[in-house]
């Protein structure tokens, strides 16, 4: 059978880890491409001569050429600058909207049946922003952040616990911002509701604490911002589209009616799988969360607006 290709836009931490997570589970071939002239290619050559240690079997390579990227199965964009201490993921919106553009404009010329995973910040913004260059349809493109909060959460609560992390589920609707709106009704520990294990003023630390989860990763490193949990969420929604496993998972998708809003990517839901966004989930709000959604919502259209969307 032949192997998936999984051509990966910008090979710092972010893009290197995915590669690195990648291989490790033998998700297909990998090509790293970056306009840093031997980066991508160096960085490939490291990881791949660890496949004999690990036990993996797939070729890395890497590139400065967007032909060597042909017949890509996924395409997943890390490129963008990333943020530096005092930095809102707003602030990147112009810098990063251009890269962007070119990337997945260039990807989608030499791959037209690709899948894309958007990871640049301000990140429901850059899915839109991707989502047109490409020309692509909407369920074919998607954006992580949701996996990343939600994977925040379930962390914290399981501190908060003393329980194994793999207990714990949750989910993060909305905006990759500081408006996300961490769902508490629908995050449990063994299957147990987390209000009934933890008062509520410390679920309102750990939420707090989940929305601010990147600004608490860039402060202490000063020089760059997350790489690891964000590299994983990318990876398990590629798994989800490799391996057609039907996983439900919040990604930034498309919505066209859905959460009562119109042409606009945003964070929600949904069932992931061979053809890209299979179906978009829809839950019950309250009042209050639906208030902090809509919320979350002015603030992707203010950016949107920016860049002209």
């Amino acid at each position: 059978m032949k192997r998936k290709k999984i051509t990966i836009i910008g090979s710092g931490n972010v893009g290197a880890t995915c590669a690195h997570w990648a291989a490790a589970k033998e998700l297909g071939d990998i090509v790293l491409i970056d306009v840093a002239e031997g980066v991508p290619q160096g960085k490939a050559l490291d990881l791949m001569e660890a496949a004999p240690i690990e036990g993996f079997d797939c070729n890395i390579s890497g590139t400065n050429d967007y032909a060597d990227t042909k017949n890509s199965d996924l395409i997943i964009i890390t490129a963008g600058i990333a943020r530096k201490p005092g930095m809102s993921r707003d602030d990147l919106l112009s810098i990063n909207a251009e890269i962007v553009s070119s990337c997945a404009r260039l990807a989608a010329e030499y791959s037209p049946e690709a899948i894309i995973i958007v990871v640049t910040n301000p990140l429901d913004v850059m899915t839109q922003v991707a989502w047109k260059a490409s020309g692509f349809p909407a369920q074919r493109v998607m954006g992580m952040a949701g996996v990343l909060d939600s994977a925040r959460f379930r962390t914290f609560i399981a501190l908060e616990l003393g329980i194994s992390f793999e207990d714990v589920s949750a989910f993060v609707l909305g905006g990759h911002g500081d408006d996300m709106v961490p769902l508490v009704k629908y995050s449990y520990a063994g299957g147990i509701p987390i209000d009934k294990l933890i008062p509520q003023e410390r679920i309102d630390i750990l939420v707090e604490r989940t929305r601010k989860g990147g600004a608490e990763i860039v402060n202490y490193l000063k020089t760059g911002s997350a790489y690891y949990a964000p590299a994983a969420s990318v990876i398990q929604m590629a798994e989800a589209i490799l391996k057609d496993k039907k996983r439900i998972l919040p990604v930034a998708a498309y919505l066209q009616g859905e959460y009562q809003q119109q042409d606009m990517y945003f964070g929600v839901p949904a069932i992931i799988g061979s053809k890209g966004i299979e179906k978009i989930i829809e839950v019950d709000l309250s009042d209050k969360e639906r208030i902090e959604l809509n919320k979350s919502i002015a603030s992707v259209r203010s950016l949107s607006k920016i860049v002209g969307l």
